[in-house]
């Protein structure tokens, strides 16, 4: 193949088509013999499609995959009783728990609309949420501990689109979205694969230096934002290309342009301010503003979606603590882009960012197979969810505080400083 040929040269069912092969085999490293378990929206049915042959020409022994509608999810809204935003189908997870326990891998294909539930009682958004985080938790720990190979890819669906691209039809914003997933996810060029290994190649050059340096704290400053982060105790750094406990390397997120740790749960203090709207099931949250002591946030706000966040803050006392935080340049090829996608897989990988509520062990150094006990003595945090929030730009400055209260410049304007 020609080595300048573009992707945008090429019919869209190809583009499609390189996209599943880099789920399978850079995404999941999936492994012949393995059972995949695979969540997507119907609209996903033809990328679903492309990445089950994928997965069976890997050697795959069983693909099983769970669809969602979100028509479905707003006659829920709309008819059932009040009691029915109470339940989640704990049987559903209970088997996703099961069949990862026994050596599935995990993929999941997103593109919701993300203001389906904008208009929706936010108690019952709410409940709603906290009924699933509780029925998810046996599958959810398993992926948060890196105990098994899972990633996270992108459809372009219609209402995520029109919402990305208001003002064009919706065949062109979906054209347009379709364009910009492809491009962030490094199906451009000849050999998306080796683009991936190559990208992986840097962002391993990133965690082996803030390894080296082994900060005890990081302080974010900018606009609205002074925000001392304390690192968990042996914390490692992770992101890119990571092996699971099973043994297989697998990039969990689909794009992905960021390095991560875990904070001390007990040590983050003072103000922050995000930089970019956050999108949680089905409702936008704008301007979020909360302050920490303790490691716990003591007043928050937003211009919108206020209930929802406190809702979320409620879910359990780990809500309220940080699970994560990630460092992402502001020249990322997501942020370079200017879309801004209503979508926190791609979001968080245009702008620094920290996450709310549970921590991955894989952050902590032999953390994988560590007791609940254990991992809370380092720092980790436990909770029932885990949500993302932009916290990065060019206007954010970021220092390392060695153990003995020594700075030194690691970020400058959003860009790295080393």
């Amino acid at each position: 193949m020609d080595a300048q040929i573009r992707t945008d040269t090429l019919p869209h069912e190809t583009r499609l088509d390189r996209l599943a092969e880099v789920a399978v085999r850079v995404g999941l490293g999936l492994k012949p013999e393995q059972e995949l378990v695979m969540t997507a929206p119907v609209e996903a049915l033809p990328l679903a499609r492309r990445i089950t042959e994928h997965a069976y020409k890997a050697g795959a022994a069983l693909v099983t995959t769970v669809f969602s509608d979100e028509e479905s999810t707003l006659l829920r809204f709309r008819h059932a009783s009040d009691e029915s935003f109470d339940k989640a189908p704990s049987w559903l997870f209970e088997g996703m728990a099961t069949a990862f326990r026994e050596g599935a891998a995990r993929l999941a294909i997103v593109g919701e609309d993300p203001s389906l539930l904008a208009g929706e009682d936010s108690d019952k958004v709410s409940r709603a949420n906290r009924a699933r985080s509780k029925a998810y938790m046996p599958a959810l720990e398993l992926i948060a501990g890196f105990q098994i190979n899972w990633t996270i890819v992108s459809f372009a669906a219609p209402a995520w689109a029109k919402t990305v691209f208001p003002d064009l039809p919706e065949h062109e914003a979906v054209a347009s979205l379709w364009d910009a997933i492809f491009s962030a996810s490094r199906i451009d060029g000849p050999d998306p694969v080796a683009a991936w290994s190559a990208h992986n190649r840097e962002l391993a050059a990133r965690r082996e230096h803030l390894d080296a340096r082994r900060y005890a704290a990081l302080r974010f400053r900018g606009p609205g934002t002074d925000l001392t982060v304390g690192l968990a105790d042996d914390h490692v750094w992770q992101g890119g290309a990571s092996m699971a406990a099973n043994g297989i390397t697998c990039n969990p997120n689909i794009p992905t342009e960021e390095v991560f740790t875990t904070p001390h749960k007990d040590c983050v203090e003072g103000v922050v301010k995000s930089t970019k709207l956050l999108s949680y099931q089905g409702t936008l949250i704008q301007d979020i503003a909360v302050r920490f002591e303790g490691g716990r946030i003591v007043e928050a706000s937003a211009r919108t979606g206020q209930e929802v966040l406190q809702k979320v803050l409620e879910t359990d006392e780990g809500a309220r603590r940080l699970g994560e935080v990630a460092l992402v340049p502001n020249s990322s090829p997501i942020s370079r882009s200017g879309v801004l996608f209503y979508n926190t897989l791609f979001d968080e990988n245009a702008a620094c960012h920290i996450a709310l509520g549970q921590s991955y062990a894989k952050c902590i150094r032999n953390g994988v197979g560590m007791d609940e006990a254990a991992l809370a003595g380092k720092g980790a945090n436990k909770s029932l969810i885990h949500i993302d929030w932009m916290i990065g730009s060019g206007e954010i400055d970021i220092d390392g505080i060695a153990a003995d209260g020594t700075q030194e410049a690691v970020m400058r304007r959003g860009e790295w400083a080393f």
